[in-house]
């Protein structure tokens, strides 16, 4: 990891928190959280049979560009949504994260609002008032990026997550931060393929890492999947779930794209837990 470019966008992040806080304080934004309705299951969504497919919305990419979907055409982000769930997705996720990939939560919650299956929030997460934030917007699961969070920080937002009735997935890319993410009591781990800058892709580091980790933890291949081939041998390495970006966006037929690999990950060929 790119520590200094790390701790760049970090800084960043911290910056728009504070400006959003003064706004809404810590103790309003803590109660609405608190005050949301229940929280859809993302937990059961990933043990449902076969391989589960996981797709991401998003307006932009720093590697990519814009996105066909967006760029090309005059859908809406609820447009999109319930493209992907017609497909075949066991989850959608939204790219919330403003300054590298024009997200916003606003956008989260048109996307959860317009169906039935559970949000996961993509952003990065580093202080509590995300957290309560995310869920007020409707996040069912969210992501922690544990190369950028000491050990006690990541134990205690995922603790504070996990009180809101959310679900974590903990963002990992070596073994060294698969051990962390276990050591905090995470129970669902993604391994991100690309690096926290997105720069650079390491197409092998799911198959690198999980069949390091316990057959009780929920394991996501995250980054590289493209393709129906990507998803079988995702899921022949132990992945219960898949989750795509441009092997979707990068379509103007966001469900047809998404049902491409909806359908892998349904066929009896292909590896599943249940």
């Amino acid at each position: 990891m790119d520590t200094q470019k790390a701790s760049g966008v970090v800084e960043a992040v911290l910056r728009d928190v504070s400006a959003r806080e003064s706004v809404i304080s810590f103790h309003d934004i803590k109660a609405r959280s608190r005050a949301m309705g229940p929280t859809r299951d993302a937990r059961a969504a990933l043990l449902r049979h076969g391989c589960g497919v996981i797709v991401e919305i998003k307006r932009n990419s720093p590697v990519f560009g814009p996105t066909a979907p967006f760029a090309g055409s005059a859908l809406s982000v609820e447009d999109i949504a319930r493209a992907i769930e017609a497909g075949g997705a066991h989850l959608i996720a939204c790219q919330t994260e403003r300054l590298r990939f024009d997200g916003s939560l606003t956008d989260m919650a048109a996307a959860r609002a317009a169906v039935d299956l559970p949000m996961v929030c993509r952003d990065v997460i580093v202080d509590p008032y995300q957290i309560h934030e995310a869920r007020c917007f409707g996040a069912d699961m969210i992501p922690l990026q544990v190369g950028i969070l000491d050990q006690y920080r990541l134990s205690a937002l995922i603790d504070r997550a996990e009180s809101l009735g959310m679900a974590v997935m903990a963002e990992v890319r070596t073994d060294e931060e698969a051990d962390r993410a276990l050591a905090a009591g995470a129970s669902v781990i993604a391994v991100n393929s690309w690096t926290f800058d997105t720069n650079s892709l390491n197409p092998d580091a799911f198959a690198e890492i999980a069949p390091g980790l316990p057959s009780e933890v929920l394991k996501i291949s995250l980054g590289g999947v493209r393709t129906a081939r990507d998803l079988i041998d995702a899921a022949s390495s132990g992945a219960d779930a898949v989750l795509a970006a441009e092997a979707v966006m990068s379509s103007q037929d966001v469900e047809s794209a998404t049902r491409r690999l909806a359908a892998a990950g349904q066929h009896p060929a292909c590896p599943s837990r249940s």
